[in-house]
């Protein structure tokens, strides 16, 4: 009778703790993946950011070569893994991204590669305002250029002008 108890009591306990494992593993994996969901456009942000600072060093064939990263990070999105805001918004840019991306990538014009930016940033935000950065995100603004990017840090560094200009332009809208 009492080994029947105790072996009873064994069998509770190896339950209980079976299913409390199995119940941390879940949380774990669905925490994993929703790391991984919210970071999935944090690839396409950051590659912006990089041929946002190319282009502030007016070096034509650097943007180029950070285009051509932005277009890696793009085609790595899995729309299906998006939220239902960010898939909406997604939809609506990706082809635009894809294009002006693909633009700046083949073109060693300057000129032309700034140009293109306008419409790379207005998407770019347009997806960062619904899913949200990381970190705080400017939205700055060049009069001279009558354009906005998007930037990391809140002092003014003009893609549009390079040194000729740096400073040229203020911050708008902060987002978070």
């Amino acid at each position: 009778m009492k080994n029947s108890i105790l072996n009873i009591a064994a069998v509770i306990v190896l339950v209980f703790s079976a299913n409390f494992v199995q119940a941390n593993t879940i949380k774990t994996a669905i925490t994993s993946i929703e790391i991984a969901d919210a970071s999935q456009l944090q690839s396409v942000y950051d590659a912006y950011f990089t041929v946002k600072d190319a282009l502030i060093k007016s070096d034509a064939k650097l943007t180029s070569a950070k285009a051509t990263d932005l277009l890696t990070a793009i085609s790595a999105i899995k729309m299906d893994k998006l939220k239902s805001n960010e898939h909406t918004v997604w939809m609506k840019v990706v082809k635009k991204l894809t294009a002006d991306a693909k633009s700046i990538s083949t073109s060693t014009d300057i000129k032309k590669q700034r140009e293109t930016f306008k419409s790379l940033s207005k998407n770019t935000y347009d997806l960062i305002k619904v899913s949200k950065s990381d970190v705080a995100v400017y939205k700055q603004y060049c009069p001279m250029a009558d354009a906005d990017w998007l930037s990391k840090e809140k002092a003014v560094k003009n893609p549009y002008y390079g040194s000729s200009m740096l400073t040229c332009g203020n911050v708008v809208e902060t987002i978070k």
